[in-house]
């Protein structure tokens, strides 16, 4: 099953359960200043879920566009980070709960009309309370007790409001993909169980003081992340090799002349140069530009780390605009806007990479001079003006200084950054103070 089919054959299924399928919102959050990007299927319906909405539709189902940066350094060391990634979801507004999401999700996971994963590679997590759950798992479901893990963790909250217990569902991709550890278990680091689902069961309402309330009406909120299961489906090691991002690869390849799999080093730019193409076409897509603040420098950071990328493999020229047919020759089936909107988001990048091209190999040589004096006086710390001096001089985003930094053995001093970042912006608006003392007389 492709990552196209992995995506309609979800859609169908709940629509078969009634629910409303509505397309991916944008990334960018409709009347929701608590957040910079769309990072999990859930954040467009947080009104529903709070009740200071009604939905179009008791049941809902998507696959969401989400962007997280949060841990953008492992994006291309790990198996499963990205910056761009869908969640598929499907949503009850006090409608159904446990039973129903729990029994549809194991339909879907294991009837071989869907995705004919084996029951017994299945495993499941619930809160360490949470009998109801438990219950059901057992004699509806009819999973063995002893693949029931009951864990701390498993409960969604974030501050007050809506909250509630979860429950995980997880493939065991076999030994050959474990650590090795006699210990090795659900939960455990390496890649052997591998989550794929996370049902949260939306059941009561946290106030400041830490008491939590049932609610009148409970919900469902689920995720299940497209490019894990497609990995299970296609039987790869890891969601890069996928054909939601493989095609990337192979463009970037071609592209520096180097050849996937040869060299742990190149492989991590390749899947830098593959997940971030995918961030910025999506996000352009949707209305964001490339600034100094905000989620245009979210876009700025993960197209100038792209740029980075492509240097280490040895690509002097401009490389990321043709990166943009290969994306939407990905995704532009369930996001046609994206083929529309082409030539612009094309435009924008090819701006942006010339514009950061002309400086980097400035910067580069700045920062390795610094870090080549660092290393001689026996100093790990670069100090902040410094990195300011690069970000303020040559664009570098300051996230990036510290990438580089940090495979250096060096660290960055934040303060010092940040103290010259706060001087700079006092200047500025002294500067623009002076502007419109003058212009007003």
């Amino acid at each position: 099953m492709t990552g196209n089919e992995l995506r309609n054959a979800y859609l169908e299924f709940f629509r078969s359960k009634d629910h409303l399928v509505l397309p991916s919102y944008s990334l960018i959050p409709e009347n929701d200043p608590s957040l910079l990007l769309i990072g999990a299927g859930m954040a467009p319906f947080k009104p529903f879920f709070t009740g200071k909405m009604k939905p179009l539709h008791p049941r809902i189902v998507t696959s969401q566009k989400c962007i997280r940066t949060g841990d953008i350094e492992n994006v291309g060391r790990t198996a499963r980070h990205h910056t761009f990634f869908e969640m598929l979801g499907n949503f009850s507004f006090g409608d159904y709960f446990k039973r129903e999401a729990i029994a549809w999700a194991w339909e879907f996971l294991t009837d071989k009309r869907y995705l004919n994963l084996p029951a017994d590679k299945l495993w499941v997590t619930i809160y360490t309370d949470d009998d109801e759950a438990h219950g059901i798992w057992l004699n509806d479901i009819k999973v063995p007790a002893e693949r029931i893990i009951r864990m701390e963790d498993n409960f969604w909250e974030i501050g007050t409001g809506p909250c509630g217990p979860c429950s995980e569902i997880y493939v065991d991709l076999g030994e050959h993909r474990g650590c090795g550890s006699a210990d090795c278990k659900v939960g455990c680091d390496c890649d052997r169980y591998l989550e794929i689902w996370n049902l949260v069961f939306t059941q009561f309402d946290r106030d400041e003081a830490g008491e939590y309330t049932p609610l009148a009406k409970k919900n469902i909120d689920t995720g299940a992340g497209l490019e894990r299961i497609a990995s299970v489906l296609q039987n790869k090691p890891s969601n890069f090799e996928t054909d939601l991002l493989y095609p990337l690869i192979e463009y970037a390849a071609k592209a520096a002349s180097v050849e996937y799999g040869k060299s742990d080093k190149t492989d991590v730019s390749l899947k830098v140069v593959a997940d971030h193409g995918r961030s910025m076409v999506v996000m352009i897509g949707d209305g964001v530009l490339p600034s100094n603040e905000g989620r245009g420098y979210v876009l700025r950071r993960i197209l100038r780390r792209a740029v980075r990328h492509g240097r280490l493999m040895g690509m002097e020229k401009p490389f990321l605009v043709p990166l943009v047919d290969v994306v939407i020759g990905i995704l532009g089936a369930a996001y046609p806007d994206l083929a529309v909107k082409r030539d612009y988001i094309k435009t924008i990048i090819g701006l942006e990479e010339e514009r950061f091209r002309l400086t980097l190999s400035q910067g580069m040589e700045l920062l390795g001079t610094l870090i080549a004096d660092l290393q001689e006086a026996g100093k790990d710390v670069l100090p902040g003006e410094d990195a300011f001096k690069l970000y303020d001089t040559f664009g570098f985003p300051w996230e990036l200084t510290r990438e580089i930094l940090a495979e250096n053995g060096i660290s960055l001093e934040q303060e010092g950054f940040e103290r010259a970042m706060n001087e700079q912006r006092e200047r500025a608006r002294a500067a623009r103070s002076d502007n419109n003392d003058n212009g007003a007389m």
